[in-house]
């Protein structure tokens, strides 16, 4: 369609903001809304979640300093280390592998993580894209994020006691449908393979660190914290997907480099069916994630 001249920049740049702006916070409320938190505490595979994605943004920066990543490249990189596609792709997968129980052990990281990820995702951009990096600059920044209201929202429905309208539900499933495809045609819009040689290795860098490193950190220290079977196969899927289709939104919406947020989706999409495949079959060969199927 870039090609043929239909999905031209700027029309790509309006529909990621018409996204970032309407369609993904509407999609999360949805989401969030229907999430049963009483088992929070309980949820030792989402702490493992957490305290990955934390130490995985931490090595990301480190190791970008090092490398002597470009300032406006640094925010990219790491944002693309630690930050998984877990709503779409990680859930699908925890369905594929254990079914009915995989939404089950997968919504309250799905809800937790993804709030995370984008309070992290602005911190991270702000810091490396933004006009300043102050401490008001960034919890403003937090605050107004479209997608974390949208989050933030979906909670207090889903606490208030009250009754979920089915309408959400519907709501969550038709902007699925339209929004989500509509964000990956810009991704392949804005996608330029010749590109990859002028950002240098970041974009391959990224992808090493958002497939290989993050999910080991997260299976090391799930198994550290004791966590195996169905919970830890979960986590692993979760932790392990590709990076999100919003952090080329958010970058794209920071006005930063969207090519290269966008080859970045694009290569550990592509990627990703061996780094999933293999390191699964891996755990499973160990006895450490429990049958496939088996929900």
């Amino acid at each position: 369609m870039r090609r043929l001249g239909v999905l031209t920049e700027p029309v790509i740049t309006r529909v990621s903001q018409l996204a970032f702006r309407y369609g993904l916070p509407a999609m999360l409320f949805a989401g969030a809304a229907q999430v049963d938190y009483s088992t929070l505490a309980s949820a030792r595979h989402l702490l493992a979640g957490v305290l990955a994605t934390l130490l995985t943004l931490a090595m990301a920066w480190l190791y970008s300093h090092w490398r002597g990543h470009p300032r406006a490249l640094q925010g990219i990189f790491v944002q693309a280390a630690f930050r998984s596609n877990l709503a779409i792709v990680g859930l699908a997968l925890a369905v594929a592998a254990y079914g009915d129980r995989g939404p089950v052990l997968a919504a309250l990281p799905v809800a937790a993580l993804t709030t995370l990820y984008n309070i992290l995702a602005v911190w991270v951009l702000n810091s490396t894209l933004g006009a300043g990096a102050s401490i008001s600059a960034l919890l403003g920044g937090i605050v107004r994020n479209p997608l974390i209201i949208g989050i933030c929202l979906g909670v207090l429905v889903a606490l208030s006691g009250l009754p979920v309208p089915e309408f959400v539900a519907t709501m969550g499933v038709g902007l699925s449908t339209f929004f989500l495809p509509l964000m990956l045609l810009c991704i392949g819009g804005a996608m330029q393979l010749s590109n990859l040689r002028n950002t240098g290795l970041v974009a391959w860098e990224a992808t090493v660190w958002r497939l290989c490193v993050g999910p080991l950190l997260a299976v090391i220290l799930a198994l550290l914290m004791g966590v195996r079977g169905e919970q830890l196969g979960v986590l692993f899927l979760l932790m392990s997907a590709p990076v999100a289709a919003a952090s080329f939104v958010m970058v794209v919406a920071a006005r930063g480099d969207g090519v290269l947020a966008a080859n970045i989706v694009v290569l550990t999409t592509l990627l990703s069916i061996i780094t999933v495949t293999a390191g699964f079959f891996l755990l499973s060969v160990l006895s450490l994630v429990g049958l496939p199927g088996s929900g």
